[in-house]
Parts: structure tokens; sequence; C-alpha cells
């Protein structure tokens, strides 16, 4: 396969993403400025540029035409460089605390420049180092309550919502998922990375057919489930956090999907964490936090479950005024599609491609091994079990029995 990208584009280099800025303004060519490329991921570049003069700085991220993870084997649109802008742009209409301002969107570079938040740290590496955030949990929960109303038939009006589902069709990136979480890690993919030592447990998976018929039935889910703008990839490298402050990045998956997809992807990467801690932690600090972890799920969910049932009382569209007795059955909905994607994440992060560094930077083999065995066991069970786990104290009590 091959790529194509626009007349014009070019991948930015430190010296080119200074001109860049300084044709949009934001400085000036005698500035003296420090140039970084600080991204770690896996479809893009991300400058950090200083203005050593006056200290202000900005974050450039330009899309790259195909998977920095694979190569360009893998060739990906540059669409999804406006699409992130746009649902950026979008979250911070509804959510401003929680999202960072966009100060320009460039589609012939496929290029977005955004507010700096270097003062936060990447949540996943906060929670490998064991620092804890008390508005985390009421934070995420807040954001997801209000991105999945006010982004729904719901919320929006049906009219409005099919105009806005209109820009954020995302086929590309969709792709990506429906191959790493629901397709590639239940069957022998090649792209697929895990230890021989566990591959009995994964050949179980892939030999049980009333377990893959109810994986099918959650990427059905995914396909067709256009209920609200969903960020689509929503793990704990997509949130900068600091005490006080989290801010939501990275929504290049952005597409109208199954609202539980984003509360599922959350708490399945909590739940990793919470699986990894012994390879963290002394003997006497796993307790403490695991306890705060476990409450950091409890209290998403319920943050998420108030917050959805205000809104809905508050905010409730007209063409949907009839419906107002619907919301228990609406909001048990997207609770079991969140039970069922987290099962699917959390295994797709244990023995598909592109793993968590929780687990992939513990140094004992045999523990590793035991982890990840948890981690197999656990998803089987969430995916196969989501119907009857019908509160988040079941699902908590779920998680402690493999723990």
């Amino acid at each position: 396969m091959s790529f194509q990208v626009k007349s014009g584009y070019t991948p930015f280099t430190q010296e080119s993403v200074v001109h860049f800025l300084v044709h949009h303004n934001f400085i000036d060519p005698s500035s003296p400025l420090l140039v970084k490329e600080i991204g770690d991921g896996n479809l893009n570049y991300v400058f950090h540029v200083q203005n050593k003069a006056t200290e202000e700085s900005w974050i450039v991220k330009q899309a790259l035409p195909y998977a920095k993870v694979v190569g360009e084997s893998w060739p990906l649109t540059l669409d999804r460089s406006r699409i992130e802008s746009e649902a950026l742009i979008q979250a911070h209409s509804l959510v401003p605390e929680f999202s960072p301002v966009v100060y320009l969107h460039d589609s012939e570079k496929a290029a977005t420049v955004m507010e700096d938040l270097s003062s936060h740290t990447i949540l996943r590496k906060g929670l490998i180092e064991g620092r804890v955030y008390p508005e985390l949990a009421r934070n995420v929960g807040t954001y997801l309550a209000h991105t999945l109303f006010f982004t729904s038939d719901y919320g929006l009006g049906s009219a409005k919502k099919k105009e806005l589902a209109k820009r954020f069709s995302n086929p590309d990136l969709c792709g990506i998922t429906e191959s790493l979480v629901f397709s590639d890690p239940f069957y022998n993919a090649e792209s697929n990375a895990f230890s021989d030592e566990i591959r009995p447990d994964v050949e179980i998976l892939w030999e049980d057919q009333d377990f893959l018929n109810e994986v099918a039935s959650l990427k059905h889910s995914f396909l067709t489930k256009g209920e609200a703008l969903i960020h689509g990839d929503l793990h704990t490298g997509s949130l900068f956090v600091t005490e006080g402050s989290t801010k939501v990045i990275d929504p290049e998956f952005a597409f109208y999907g199954p609202a539980g997809f984003d509360v599922g992807a959350f708490i399945a990467n909590i739940t990793l964490s919470i699986l990894s801690q012994e390879a963290h932690r002394t003997e006497e600090e796993k307790d403490g936090y695991l306890a705060y972890l476990f409450g950091v799920i409890t209290e998403v969910w319920t943050v998420f479950d108030s917050t959805f049932r205000s809104l809905w009382d508050t905010h409730l569209s007209e063409d949907n005024r009839y419906s107002r007795g619907y919301l228990n059955t609406h909001l048990q909905s997207i609770f079991v599609d969140s039970i069922g994607f987290a099962g699917c994440k959390i295994i797709r992060r244990t023995i598909g491609l592109a793993h968590v560094e929780e687990i992939e930077t513990i140094t004992d083999p045999e523990v590793k091994l035991a982890v990840e065995r948890r981690a197999l066991t656990l998803g089987k069970k969430l995916i196969l079990n989501r119907k009857n786990i019908d509160s988040i104290k079941y699902y908590i009590d779920t998680i402690k029995e493999g723990v």
C-alpha cells in the first residue's frame, strides 16, 4: 500500500515548524526560541515551541500520512488532524475547563497549534509513580457526562446531531480500533504481541466460541451504535493532569459511536493500573493506592451517572420530551456497554499491538506473566458477564476477585 498527501504537505522539522509559526504570526522571525520534539505517540509529530523572551509557548501537533508504530506500509488519512482539532473545539465549547485551547488548524499542513500543557503530567505516568489526583474522577465523570449528553439526540436534537455527525466520519481511525480492539486479539493476527509463555492462555480465548460471539456482539455495537460524539481513545495517556486540573487530549479517533466506549476505555485503563500494582508498590503502599484507584473507577461512574441525569432533567431536547422515562434504560445500556468494552480493551492492551507501560515496565518475568494472565481472565469475565454486572460496586468486586 502507498499513501498520498496534499500538495504543500511535508513533515515538520524543528526548523520548519518555526517557519510555520512565523507564517501564522505566532512569533517574530527574530524571536529567541526553544524548540523540542516531544511526541511519543504512534501517529503524529508533536513539537513544543517556546519564545524565551516572552515565555509564551505552544504545542504544534502534525499528523503523519502513516502510522509511526508500523511505518509507511500502514497509510492513514491526514484528515484525522482536522477531526482532532474540531473534536477539541467541540469539547472546549462544552467543558472548557477539561479541554486545551485550539489556536489554529492548518488543513494543508495537517497541523494544529494548541495550548501548552507542560505544567501537567500524563496521567499514566503519574499513576505509575503512585501519585494521587483528588479531582481526577470528578473531572472525568463530568467531562464524559457533558460531552456524551450534549452531542447525543437527547441533548442536541436529532437534526443537529445528524449535521454534526457528518463532520466526524472517521473511517481510517475507526478501522484501527475495529482491528486492534475487536478483531486482531481474538485470532492469530500478525499485529498481536505476546510471549510464548502466555500463548496457551491466549489460545484458550481463541477457541471459546461463546466468548468470541460476545466479542462479535460488542464489535457490532461499536460499528452501528452512533449515540454520541465520542473521544474514541480515552486511555490514561490521553489525559494531562495536576492535583487540581484535568485536560483531555488526542481525540483524533473521535466519531459518532457508542457512549459506553469512552467510559469503558477509561475504566479499563485504571483497571490495568490496578492489576499491575504489585510490581510498582511496596506491600505497605499497595493497599492504600489500590483503594484510591478503586475509588477513581467508582467516582467516575457515579459522577457520570448523576451529572447525566441532571442534564437529562434540565436540557432534554424538545423532540425527545416524550422519552423522559427512558433515562434509566438508557444509562443501564451505557453501563453494560462500558463493562464489555472495558473487557475488550483490557485484552487488547495485554496481547494486541501497543501494550500499556504499567505492564511493559514490569521487570520480573514471573510477575509480569501473572499480571497478564489475570488481565486476560478478567477481560474475558467482563465480556461474558457484562449483562449481569449491574452496578459499579459489582464491577469493583469482580476486579478484586482477580487482584
